[in-house]
């Protein structure tokens, strides 16, 4: 038997290929040779000889190919590697470009293969950077990526694909394995082929070593990663998340901001306070407490309520759960590592999944209870809807029992696929299953039971309905649904605007717009979703000094919709733009929280009665407060009287913000300014006064707070209030 299938192979690879381009060349003898070595009845000693057999010829006919090209930019090394370093070396070019999530998927693979074998040991990996986007082609975009994926081997800018047309490379990812004198061996082409590559690495080092063809010399590494400073405590931010979406809810307002770098997930109060800092800095896969759990490079995140979001944890192929009032996390979906299934119906962290890239809550009714839909008394059920990049689909895991499309019944846990049939197109349909999307990336749900959907690489906005199922263009791409290269930067209808790599999504139900990362225009464009017109936001960097936007990956509102909070990733910062004056300035996020004044847990705190009411444009506050102390207390003299206010977000100005001394029998004059209005803040005035009476001195602490809110029609463009207190021995009261 194993003499039929060498004859059989050996006939084949003395086929005259001559008309063969070197990467038609080798798929070819790979597929002969992948074809014997998979027969049931081999033995490992008779897959060897193949291999061996396969070595001896390639070895022999293969001619070495052309060295880089000099003057590229090369990342990871201290000088530019060419055939003479790399001679006696066997090495692995990785043919990628960084947006691809199948590039990305092979890194671990990758991973392996150099934790076996070492430079010294004689293998090199070298990633050749063939860029599919113009944004991609510049180097210090390509150095972010290297230092984002933490890839710490040889990396080649290609930019104008030399190397690439060279070899006739057609496909990202391919991996082509070089014997030592530069010669090819092998190619495999797309994710999934580790067992193949690993058996063509150690066959190939055995082959050479045995031949005394391998030199052990070091190479001048030098990683990237190790030189990155950014300037901030965010490292890559991939997406931001608010936790209230109207004016009316009157729960805190807490924003969730993906730490991608860092391997962690932020909790942030209105004010810029740092909550929680849950997972990092170094990446894992561990459930538990809020202090304990780890995270692998974490992307979209979305709030259920203000306890309970959900989380994106790309890297580990699963959605987790953060419990903010139970301090927990937990895994709902995804198994730790990626999956190929495209249609699910497992339950939780039974079903395998694919780098969910974003997460977005959806509550809807049964569909059994359809004809109640205005009913609001019937409960919703929630659903998080994921997008799954790595199969390119859109995912449900569904946190209640639920009968949705088509009356089809779903158990809660249960983690299915609701649309994309997996093939990597820009395919709208009727049908869900029969659409197709590629790579989608940033999600929002919009106003109508719809959600807008970022399907990066088409380069195009689409919406998909939430109650059939339906998939819609709404803008850029092109309508051949296999064009996955018509990007680019222009503003227009439907398919005649262009962007180019989108990550993000946000829906402004105020503005019925939906506003667009478009990542690698390095821009933020919106939408008109009754128009379906794309146009660029002519935002201005405060500062006027630097760029505003450096490859953003997500966005969200605030619950007024003023104001946009942008992930800008590659600047390593939370840029907050106000709307209305489409002005934008770096959100300072307080990560020592030990210095922010807050009313001390024996603070007595005493409420305004009626809040103070500013146009939502916002305006200025002004008030007193003046102390009535009882018959017999006054204030100790040369005693420090304190007073402090606790920082609001930055769109307040705030005078004379604290102090240590006020003249007792004159009122205290504050004075605050808002650009415009951010719901329902509460000014908060922290006071310890020292007191004496006849026998006795004592201190009250106390916090005066005044709640204020926003409104066109009972607000007013300039407040001023007066405040009396009442200090007795015994109580501290508004008069």
């Amino acid at each position: 038997m194993l003499s039929f299938f060498k004859k059989l192979f050996d006939a084949s690879m003395d086929d005259d290929k001559s008309d063969y381009d070197m990467i038609d060349l080798l798929a070819y003898e790979c597929n002969l040779l992948n074809e014997a070595l998979s027969h049931e009845n081999l033995t490992s000693d008779e897959q060897n000889e193949i291999l061996i057999n396969y070595l001896k010829r390639a070895d022999s006919q293969h001619e070495p190919i052309n060295d880089f090209k000099e003057d590229l930019d090369w990342f990871n090394v201290l000088e530019p590697l060419n055939r003479d370093l790399l001679s006696g070396k066997v090495v692995i070019l990785d043919f990628f470009t960084y947006c691809c999530i199948n590039c990305m998927h092979i890194l671990p693979d990758l991973k392996k293969i150099e934790d076996s074998y070492s430079v010294e040991d004689g293998l090199v990996v070298i990633g050749v950077h063939s860029a599919k986007f113009d944004n991609e082609k510049d180097s210090a975009n390509i150095l972010s990526a290297v230092q984002r994926y933490n890839i710490t081997h040889p990396v080649v800018n290609d930019n104008h694909q030399s190397m690439w047309i060279d070899l006739k490379v057609v496909c990202w990812p391919t991996l082509i394995i070089l014997g030592p004198r530069g010669n090819p061996l092998f190619v495999t082409m797309g994710e999934g082929n580790f067992e193949t590559l690993e058996k063509y690495v150690a066959t190939t080092m055995k082959f050479y070593k045995d031949q005394n063809a391998i030199k052990n010399h070091q190479l001048p590494l030098n990683p990237a990663a190790d030189l990155l400073t950014p300037n901030s405590n965010l490292k890559f931010p991939g997406k931001i998340a608010c936790s209230k979406s109207n004016a009316n809810d009157e729960t805190p307002e807490l924003y969730a901001i993906s730490d991608s770098g860092n391997h962690r997930v932020i909790i942030v109060s209105a004010a810029g306070e740092v909550l929680h800092k849950i997972g990092g800095k170094q990446p894992g896969f561990v459930d538990g407490d809020l202090l304990s759990a780890k995270f692998n490079s974490p992307q979209g995140v979305s709030f259920l309520s203000e306890n309970i979001l959900f989380v994106a944890d790309t890297e580990n192929h699963a959605v987790r759960r953060i419990d903010l009032k139970g301090k927990s996390v937990s895994t709902i979906a995804g198994i730790g590592v990626q999956g190929n299934d495209r249609v699910g119906g497992k339950i939780g962290t039974e079903q395998e999944i694919s780098s969910p890239w974003d997460v977005a809550v959806y509550k809807t009714r049964d569909m059994d209870m359809s004809f109640h839909l205005d009913d609001e008394s019937i409960a919703k059920k929630d659903i998080v809807l994921v997008a799954a990049a790595g199969t390119h689909q859109i995912w449900a895991v569904c946190i209640d029992d639920v009968i949705w499309w088509k009356f089809k019944k779903y158990s809660a846990g249960t983690v299915v696929v609701i649309a994309g049939n997996g093939a990597e197109e820009n395919r709208n349909n009727s049908y869900p299953h029969n659409a197709a999307f590629a790579q989608p990336s940033g999600l929002s749900i919009g106003g109508a039971d719809e959600m807008f959907i970022a399907d990066s690489e088409s380069s195009c906005i689409r919406k998909l309905s939430l109650v059939d199922g339906k998939v819609l263009a709404v803008a850029g791409g092109d309508r051949n649904p296999r064009n996955l290269f018509a990007f680019g930067d222009v503003d227009g209808k439907g398919v005649a605007a262009k962007l180019q790599h989108p990550l993000g999504v946000c829906f402004s139900s105020k503005e019925n717009l939906v506003y667009v990362a478009d990542t690698y225009n390095h821009k933020i464009k919106r939408i008109d979703v009754t128009s379906n017109h794309c146009e660029t936001c002519n935002i201005v960097e405060e500062s006027k000094d630097v760029m505003v936007f450096n490859e953003p990956g997500g966005l969200c509102l605030n619950p007024t919709g003023d104001f946009l909070y942008v992930a800008n990733t590659n600047n390593h910062s939370i840029e907050l733009v106000d709307l209305k004056t489409m002005i934008s300035k770096p959100w300072k996020i307080n990560f020592n929280t030990n210095s922010v004044p807050k009313p001390n847990v024996d603070e007595q705190i005493i409420k305004a009665a009626k809040d103070l009411k500013l146009k939502t444009r916002g305006g200025d506050i002004s008030f007193t407060v003046s102390f009535h102390l009882s018959s017999g207390i006054c204030f100790t003299t040369g005693a420090p009287q304190k007073w402090s206010i606790k920082p609001l977000n930055e769109r307040w100005s705030i005078k004379n913000g604290n102090g240590s001394q006020f003249e007792p029998n004159q009122p205290l004059y504050l004075e605050f300014e808002v650009a415009s209005g951010c719901l329902s803040d509460n000014i908060i005035v922290s006071f310890q006064l020292n007191l004496c009476a006849a026998d006795v001195c004592f201190s009250k602490r106390f916090a005066l707070q005044i709640p204020v809110t926003f409104d066109d029609e009972d607000g007013l463009d300039s407040v001023n209030k007066n405040f009396v207190i009442n200090v007795s021995r015994d109580y501290v009261r508004l008069q």
